[in-house]
């Protein structure tokens, strides 16, 4: 494939977030969008290419590079299932990855047998904001981290209505605010700071409407002695035009200053003893989700599967996400620290 000079994709699932993974191919230069498929195919059809309601029958008639599975976390492993049975090799999924570690570890080691790569659509670890603060990071800019804080507070949880007009599954999720978004910054936070060795889990539901936790404060221990927080609430907000932005702030702090980022996606650099900052990312303007972190991540994966270059969020890297997700309910169900060992 790295001889190829373009890349023949196709879509399953045109539910709400789907717009942004279709977007992002159709602007992508060395990609052709051949189809999208959907269960309702009025809703693949809102996207002006061609149609299916059936998935074996678009792979056969279309004969795709890549399929993008852009389905809740039930329809994961037969999509890939059916894929792999069609003969393809290059797979992007959504996020959380399967039901259960045990699927996501089997459908993996399915994929690795047939010679396929599975890329999990985490797209958090490629918000601006985040690639700005990883590069401050390798270059020292604050010394020794030692400190960090995520504050989620999307504002969009509170009420009877919660989430419907959007994801209304969210409201009947068992596992609600961790599986569906703490795994993001589980990632981010692996991305960052390396793996964790042990956390601490604390979890609630704030708003009744909803079958699972909406509130969650989980305390991880990295390897280098840093601790990082994860501080979330869906039915708080932050300081943002557009609060599904950042989602809401962040501190990294460290022996020679700080690190910020602001609702704005902005980041500043505070040194350690000033009262002044520096900017080293501006505030963001980009009118897709979470800074264009969809397009960023699919860009780094065409660039993978075409140029050869090295490529993040690999299935069988992710699994370990899923693992610790699991360790943060086991943490607020006993009530305990939890040692994490070896990915």
């Amino acid at each position: 494939m790295a001889d190829r000079s373009s890349l023949r994709v196709a879509c399953l699932g045109a539910g709400y977030f789907s717009q942004f993974h279709i977007g992002s191919w159709q602007r992508l230069q060395n990609v052709d969008l051949m189809a999208i498929c959907d269960r309702d195919i009025s809703r693949a059809k809102a996207f002006d290419v061609p149609a299916f309601d059936n998935l074996e029958r678009m792979l056969h008639e279309v004969q795709p590079d890549l399929l993008d599975i852009i389905l809740p976390p039930e329809g994961h492993a037969a999509a890939v299932g059916t894929a792999l049975a069609a003969g393809l090799r290059r797979i992007v999924c959504q996020k959380p990855f399967c039901t259960s570690y045990t699927e996501a570890a089997q459908i993996t080691a399915e994929a690795d047998a047939h010679g396929a790569t599975i890329i999990i659509h985490e797209n958090f670890r490629f918000q601006p904001w985040y690639r700005c603060i990883k590069a401050a990071l390798d270059a020292g800019k604050i010394g020794t981290p030692v400190q960090a804080t995520f504050r989620l507070r999307p504002g969009d949880g509170q009420g009877p209505r919660a989430y419907l007009d959007r994801q209304p599954y969210f409201q009947t999720m068992q596992r609600f605010l961790v599986h569906e978004t703490a795994v993001h910054w589980v990632d981010t936070f692996r991305f960052l700071f390396g793996e964790p060795v042990a956390l601490y889990a604390d979890l609630r539901r704030v708003n009744p409407v909803i079958a699972g936790e909406d509130a969650a404060h989980v305390l991880f221990e990295h390897q280098s002695g840093l601790r990082a927080l994860f501080d979330g609430n869906r039915t708080l907000d932050h300081a943002a035009d557009n609060l599904r932005r950042t989602m809401g702030e962040a501190v990294i702090e460290g022996t020679q200053g700080s690190l910020t980022v602001a609702g704005s996606g902005a980041v500043h650099l505070r040194p350690f003893g000033s009262m002044d900052t520096i900017e080293l990312l501006g505030a963001n303007t980009a009118p897709t989700f979470g800074g264009d972190c969809a397009h960023h991540l699919q860009n780094h994966v065409v660039s993978g599967f075409l140029k050869g270059t090295p490529i993040e969020n690999r299935a069988a890297d992710y699994l370990n996400v899923i693992r610790i997700k699991d360790k943060i309910y086991q943490s607020a169900q006993e009530g305990r620290k939890i040692q994490l060992g070896n990915p």
